[in-house]
């Protein structure tokens, strides 16, 4: 699939005033600091789309960005950020849970996961949250490019290790690099296969 046009819809702060659509939506989040808004920019081939910064958390709404007139690409904020003090967390963490349980257009959810670390217990969780409401969603390992490859694989085989301590079926993963574009086309071609089945 190749991204003609990618462009800002909506910001929200409530799952209920998304907008009115029968389109797919393909929705991504992470911890803070997962490299999500460069993961979007890059898909997108618009470096300017998704917010980028070097404050993690600054994602705090729902923001819907428009693909080729045809679907929805869903920014959520990042979990995790304990310096956004305990109220706006707790909103955050409502606010996900909502879009993700209550929004039937929702059709895969991305996952980021940072490849540089090990396994961390609030990705777990997270992971075994949607796994526990039966969320469709796939894996994203970003940051490849600033670790070896070896490494980088060492560290997504350590995830999916964990992962099948408490899995029968893993859940497609992707290695990604907002940097070198790696992982692109397999991440397109997904959602494009997705998209050609509904």
């Amino acid at each position: 699939m190749e991204i003609t046009s990618a462009k800002f819809v909506t910001s929200n702060s409530r799952a209920d005033m998304c907008p009115k659509s029968d389109l797919p939506e393909y929705a991504f989040i992470g911890r803070s600091n997962v490299g999500k808004s460069s993961l979007i920019n890059m898909l997108t081939n618009n470096s300017k789309l998704a917010m980028t910064s070097s404050t993690p958390g600054k994602t705090l709404l729902i923001n819907h960005f428009m693909i080729n007139n045809a679907w929805y690409l869903v920014d959520l904020p990042g979990y995790g950020y304990a310096q956004r003090g305990k109220k706006v967390m707790e909103s955050i963490k409502n606010l996900i849970q909502h879009y993700v349980l209550e929004r039937t257009q929702m059709t895969c959810l991305f996952a980021l996961i940072d490849s540089r670390l090990e396994p961390q217990k609030i990705d777990l969780e997270f992971i075994g949250w949607l796994g526990e409401n039966g969320i469709p969603f796939a894996l994203v390992f970003t940051k490849a490019d600033k670790q070896s490859t070896s490494k980088t694989q060492q560290n997504v085989n350590r995830f999916l290790d964990t992962m099948k301590e408490q899995w029968e079926e893993l859940p497609p993963h992707f290695i990604t690099s907002a940097e070198k574009k790696t992982g692109r086309k397999e991440l397109l071609d997904y959602i494009d296969s997705i998209n050609r089945s509904l």
